[in-house]
């Protein structure tokens, strides 16, 4: 099925597009940046069968294929290096491109191959999975993961472009696309209250590849992040109180300090959605969010599949990964927070009394 592309803006520093149908592939070689000859295709070994007709969309162009882990495990130095080997022996330029083909895990490593070799290259971002178009293609983040955390080697890069071709998720697991509803699901109590609404109207079941709802609800979540990118893409802050690109990051304190805990076995999207409906009763506890904003976290996030509570980890281990956290300030832990549906601020430094009672809200007690 091929039809119309929605074409989503995004005015940072370096514009871009982000395309959004199904059966748009043949629209990739009009995001690469003029002039490009030589395209590295950073991609997973398990999307092989992928590559072929994927590769024929850049015929002409002098193409070579890095092939990587899947998942967390692509995310390390030792990876990275042998991405920018083969780029030095295959003689990549700055007028040369990657181009990422894969989920979350493959666009955050290929964006930073792409923001280091040679201090930077054009990159178009391809994402396979829900989570990868909603949240990792978009926004100019990208990172690695070290024994003490995930994402704490990055840079901000802004890709050249970015495809997200709806078809691909027809051979997802029902697990991967549901995972990704996680970061849409956390989109609309940041700031689209539409979004929960459609969850909250639509059976999950109907939530498939080719439902117009499923692609409404991509493009609302992209438009989320485009809008916060576009005013604040370094994380420097917003205004008038608003926490700025850093709202982003709502559920992920404890959602990355799970990813750790459980060496990566759990998908980014089931911890964001625990993570969410953590700080949702740390709100509860340390701002007096209302007990009916805190219920309906655990249902939007329960209705389309997602975990809302667990018990994995003690949280002293917890603590230890969040308090070196990316957002954390010296020793003080920062959390975004709601006050309300759509109102978002920066929590700083709450008790460890309510860290640890709202822990056990979502853990049965295991604080």
């Amino acid at each position: 099925m091929t039809d119309q592309p929605t074409v989503i803006p995004v005015t940072a520093a370096g514009p871009y597009d982000v395309v959004v149908g199904h059966g748009v592939l043949d629209r990739l070689r009009g995001l690469l940046p003029a002039g490009v000859q030589r395209v590295a295709i950073i991609t997973p070994e398990s999307l092989e069968d992928l590559l072929e007709p994927f590769a024929d969309l850049l015929e002409g162009l002098d193409v070579v294929v890095l092939q990587v882990p899947d998942g967390e495990e692509a995310k390390n130095w030792e990876v990275a290096a042998a991405c920018w080997e083969s780029l030095g022996e295959e003689g990549f330029t700055r007028s040369d491109a990657v181009v990422t083909l894969g989920g979350g895990a493959t666009t955050d490593l290929g964006g930073f191959v792409a923001a280091t070799w040679l201090r930077g290259v054009a990159v178009v971002h391809v994402p396979t999975t829900v989570l990868a178009m909603v949240d990792a293609a978009v926004g100019g983040k990208t990172g690695i993961n070290t024994p003490a955390g995930k994402n704490l080697v990055g840079s901000f890069h802004e890709p050249a472009g970015v495809l997200c071709d709806l078809a691909l998720l027809e051979t997802l697991p029902r697990a991967e696309v549901v995972a990704g509803l996680g970061e849409v699901v956390k989109c609309g109590f940041i700031a689209d209250p539409r979004i929960l609404e459609l969850v909250e109207e639509t059976e999950p079941d109907a939530l498939t590849p080719d439902s117009p709802v499923l692609r409404e609800l991509v493009e609302r979540a992209i438009r989320v992040k485009a809008d916060v990118v576009a005013g604040d893409l370094k994380e420097t802050g917003g205004v008038d109180g608003h926490p700025g690109r850093e709202v982003l990051n709502y559920g992920h304190t404890l959602a990355h300090a799970i990813e750790k805990a459980t060496d990566y076995s759990i998908r980014h999207g089931e911890a964001v959605a625990l993570g969410c409906v953590y700080v949702a009763e740390l709100a509860a506890r340390a701002g007096g969010l209302s007990p009916e904003l805190v219920a309906r976290h655990r249902a939007a996030f329960g209705r389309v599949g997602l975990p809302t509570t667990w018990n994995g980890a003690d949280f002293d281990t917890l603590l230890a990964t969040m308090r070196v956290d990316k957002k954390a300030r010296g020793n003080q832990l920062r959390f975004v927070v709601l006050e309300d549906l759509a109102r978002p601020v920066v929590l700083a430094g709450p008790s460890e009394d309510d860290l640890r009672s709202a822990y056990a809200a979502i853990s049965g007690g295991a604080a």
